[in-house]
């Protein structure tokens, strides 16, 4: 059996397709080490792996925490602060408790996520050298394409000359741009001894052996130039929270009237007014039934004190709900468009109603308006009449749901903990 090293940031979204991995692995019969922040301890031991924590100077639970001085920056400057001080200046550090976890526990493959900039140096290094290097497509792809925009503002591909003229100034533009942040992560990289070969934005499709995809063909631009070790997995499914107590409402999913759930994540929820409370508001007077899903412990009570006390009748408040336990009995999930939670409601066959502005987020919601499967409100904060529209759209117009449905049976096409484990065993 294999010795695998697994490694996530320490954020939700990051570490919850990483942990089914390891996870799978460890059912198969692998040794798994898991390195990650300290606060996933108890989830990381859940799946039968060792769990090694980050070095304490390099755990950022809460990067407004560790970083109050990012919060008041305009969006490229903290993207540019993001580049410098969260990516970059960990390197050296996850670099070198990496090469002291490889000396005394010798794996033959690495699995990491596209923030994990520190397994990079690693992947430069000879490959008679090294273990195997394997990205996990937990996020759209971010490399450059001759068939698609600039990774970033949420453009569709080009379909026109022009359009691809276009794009290819906003690339060099991009560059430009970035050229001082990308200048800081090339000499943080020769500091550990390595060079990093490309644009910083390219850099997880160009540099690892493989990137898996975490989704299928249909839901993403085709590009003719993808980096070899390019592939889709599809999805991986978390399974159920055996823990989860259904609340006293639950009988009511299954009343006959259209389930509508809203959530932001569990990264941009710190202010439910910008899309929760707006979408109760939309569905207060319509013959359906809402569940708020707001993934924080106090998300109800905020969006009670958001609402005066006033919730209406049909909306269902939660701090959390499992989704795979939630979404098979929804029409619509109207969502921020974090990407796990875009992938496991079309792997249920849900249509979605999506609205981001931060991270990854415009994205995601050009893919989801580009499949088919919902539709894009290219805002994070929309207006309540707007999120009725498309709320009313989707569930009216049958296309968006057999759009979904077909993305799903494709998903079923698709067997990523079999890749994974045959990519794993072949190193």
């Amino acid at each position: 059996m294999a010795k695998i090293i697994v490694t996530a940031t320490p954020f939700e979204g990051h570490v919850t397709p990483l942990a089914a991995i390891a996870a799978d692995l460890t059912n198969r019969g692998h040794e798994v080490l898991f390195y990650t922040g300290a606060r996933f301890e108890e989830r990381v031991r859940k799946t039968g792996a060792r769990f090694v924590p980050y070095p304490a100077e390099v755990d950022y639970a809460d990067l407004a925490a560790a970083f109050p001085e990012r919060e008041g920056l305009a969006p490229f400057n903290r993207m540019v602060f993001d580049i410098k001080h969260v990516l970059s200046d960990p390197v050296p550090v996850h670099d070198k408790r990496l090469q002291e976890l490889l000396a005394e526990f010798p794996a033959t493959v690495v699995i990491s996520e596209p923030m994990s900039y520190g397994t990079l140096p690693t992947a430069l290094r000879p490959r008679d050298q090294r273990p195997l290097m394997v990205n996990i497509g937990i996020a759209p792809p971010t490399f450059d394409s001759v068939d698609t925009a600039p990774f970033g503002p949420g453009l569709l591909p080009p379909t026109t000359g022009e359009e691809r003229a276009r794009y290819d100034e906003m690339r060099a533009q991009t560059r430009t741009m970035f050229a001082d942040a990308q200048k800081y992560m090339d000499g943080v990289f020769t500091s550990v001894g390595v060079t990093l070969p490309d644009f910083l934005f390219n850099a997880f499709g160009t540099v690892p052996d493989h990137l898996l995809q975490l989704t299928v063909p249909a839901f993403e631009y085709p590009r003719s130039d993808a980096p070899e070790g390019f592939r889709f997995i599809g999805p991986v499914p978390p399974g159920p929270d055996i823990d989860f107590e259904r609340p006293h409402w639950w009988a009511d999913l299954s009343s006959g009237r259209p389930v509508v759930v809203v959530t932001q994540g569990t990264v941009d929820n710190g202010d439910l007014s910008r899309l929760v409370v707006p979408t109760i508001r939309a569905l207060a007077d319509a013959d359906v039934t809402v569940v708020a899903a707001t993934a924080r412990p106090d998300g109800p009570d905020l969006v009670r004190a958001e609402m005066d006390g006033e919730v209406p009748g049909n909306v269902h408040l939660a701090a959390f709900v499992p989704f795979e336990q939630l979404l098979p009995l929804a029409d619509v999930l109207v969502t921020n468009a974090g990407y796990g939670g875009v992938q496991t409601a079309l792997r249920h066959g849900v249509p979605l109603v999506v609205g981001g502005e931060t991270e990854d987020k415009p994205e995601v919601a050009a893919r989801v308006e580009w499949s088919g499967t919902g539709v894009n409100l290219r805002t994070s904060s929309p207006e309540v009449a707007a999120v009725r529209a498309a709320v009313d759209q989707v569930l009216n117009e049958p296309r968006y749901r057999e759009r979904a449905r077909g993305m799903q049976s494709q998903f079923g096409e698709y067997h990523p903990f079999d890749t994974i484990a045959e990519i794993a065993e072949s190193a």
